[in-house]
């Protein structure tokens, strides 16, 4: 039994050991994420150049100009001896000509310019929260290596304290010679493993101070995993939420809006280009005016009409196209959203089964194992066999959570959210889905069809529900219509 008691004070301190350093470690919360954000704001380079963009193109839309600069004319004339005399006609000519900004062209080209700017500028907002949610992974990754060391480290102080047991126990007879050289090849096998994952945990370090542009040899305090998160069922609410903020759409949004300002900038190009200038004469004997003319010049686009009109085809073809790519996007923000939902209440279940119940269970076998090898009952194998059980569950809680954590990460950045507590009224939305059965649920079939008729929804898209008479459909933004106007669906296919 003092074998047994030795080893288990050596658990013990480690357990003891674990809660001094959860006390001392920073967990990852969104308010460590928010200011992490805040630094690579102003030193992420690629948030940087995202920056320079917006900021090129806003110069570049407040340097479209509606007038041209007018172009000047000056020259001379010669005249032989029979024609016109030179001091009638006047051989000096001179003149300015302008271009006028008609049929919205200056106009339409600052419209161009500003949705560009507008792209730019959802394309940098994307950029910020695909930032936030490597951030955020990049966290929980280090606090999983963080915790991976630290189970190792039990470990190897768990193998120490077992192998001089287990000599002492050798040397009283009461122990084989195998028993003393395997504990010993997993003392050596575990001390390898842990300077690799000290490695790895360096490299996370390293990684993170990547991500906010730091020095490669920042410390960084030690990190802990957060609780296991909510799960987020695919609910209307969630769903109408993604197609409203999910950055990507936005981007696409505003390159339709360019694609639309550019196709019509191009069917305006086929109207003609007008100048209206004036010019004048004088002679270069006395320096006396002789005569003024007004002119007005205009292009003839008409022999290219074609060309123009598969300018203006190409242009609307680029239009069309970006509409087919939001379309795509779409479909895909719904088939993420549904893979996300399934995953996050599936890790989520792993999490708590291994936190919960596995690892409790694996520490009382693994009691039980010891005492029956200390009273000759079992075999040391079994043992050895019952910890990397007890090791196992452990692991397997921890990865489970980051896993969990990392997955709502990508939920936020698929929604537009900034963090993780804004999903926790989500966790309480009724789901669209069907049950293990096969069936939906009567809270789910509640939500695809209420009984009540003071709403609106989407005749393609049933699931989008809204209070206000006068909204679109954020899916294919054709009016809603009213409850009742909508034909019923069974709640059952």
């Amino acid at each position: 039994m003092k074998i047994i008691g030795t080893i288990l004070l050596v658990s013990f301190a480690g357990l003891n050991a674990r809660a001094a350093n959860t006390t001392n470690a920073i967990v990852v919360s969104t308010d460590l994420i928010n200011r992490l954000v805040a630094v690579a704001r102003t030193n992420n380079p690629s948030l940087k150049a995202a920056d320079l963009r917006v900021r090129s193109a806003t110069l570049n839309a407040e340097g479209v100009r509606t007038w041209d600069d007018p172009m000047a004319l000056f020259g001379g004339e010669t005249f032989s001896p029979q024609g016109m005399p030179p001091e009638q006609m006047g051989n000096i000519i001179y003149g300015v000509e302008e271009r006028l900004p008609l049929w919205g062209k200056p106009k339409l080209t600052r419209l161009v310019a500003e949705a560009e700017t507008s792209t730019r500028q959802a394309e940098s907002d994307l950029r910020v929260q695909e930032l936030r949610r490597d951030i955020t992974k990049g966290l929980l990754a280090t606090a999983l290596a963080a915790r991976v060391v630290e189970i190792g480290e039990q470990d190897l102080a768990w193998l120490d304290a077992t192998a001089k047991a287990t000599e002492t126990k050798y040397r009283a007879g009461t122990a084989v010679l195998a028993d003393t050289l395997q504990i010993q090849n997993e003392a050596a096998k575990r001390s390898d493993a842990l300077r690799t994952d000290r490695n790895r945990l360096a490299h996370e370090h390293f990684a993170l101070n990547r991500l906010v542009n730091r020095p490669a040899d920042s410390p960084w305090p030690p990190l802990q995993l957060p609780a296991v998160g909510p799960a987020v069922p695919l609910s209307p609410k969630l769903l109408a939420l993604a197609l409203q903020n999910e950055p990507k759409l936005k981007v696409m949004a505003e390159q339709i809006k360019q694609a639309q300002a550019a196709a019509e900038l191009t069917r305006k190009s086929r109207l003609p280009d007008v100048s209206l200038g004036i010019e004048g004469r004088q002679y270069s004997g006395d320096g006396e005016f002789r005569s003024g003319m007004f002119t007005l010049r205009f292009s003839l686009p008409w022999f290219n009409e074609s060309k123009y009109r598969k300018d203006y085809a190409r242009d609307r073809e680029r239009q069309n196209t970006a509409e087919q790519e939001r379309q795509d996007q779409i479909l895909m923000v719904r088939e993420e959203l549904h893979h996300l939902s399934v995953e996050v209440e599936a890790t989520r279940r792993e999490a708590l089964l291994y936190g919960d119940e596995i690892t409790a269970r694996a520490e009382q076998a693994l009691a039980s194992r010891l005492a029956d090898w200390e009273a000759g009952r079992g075999m040391f194998r079994d043992v050895l066999d019952a910890r990397r059980a007890s090791l196992e569950s452990e692991l397997m809680s921890a990865r489970a959570t980051a896993e969990q954590n990392e997955l709502l990460a990508e939920l936020l950045l698929w929604t537009g959210l900034d963090n993780i507590e804004a999903l926790a009224p989500l966790a309480n939305e009724p789901s669209i889905l069907p049950d293990h059965q096969g069936h939906s649920s009567d809270a789910a079939s509640a939500t695809v069809k209420p009984t009540a008729a003071n709403y609106y929804t989407c005749a393609m898209h049933p699931e989008v529900h809204s209070q206000d008479p006068e909204g679109k459909c954020p899916i294919c933004q054709m009016p809603l219509l009213s409850s009742n106007d909508v034909p019923a669906e069974p709640a059952n296919k």
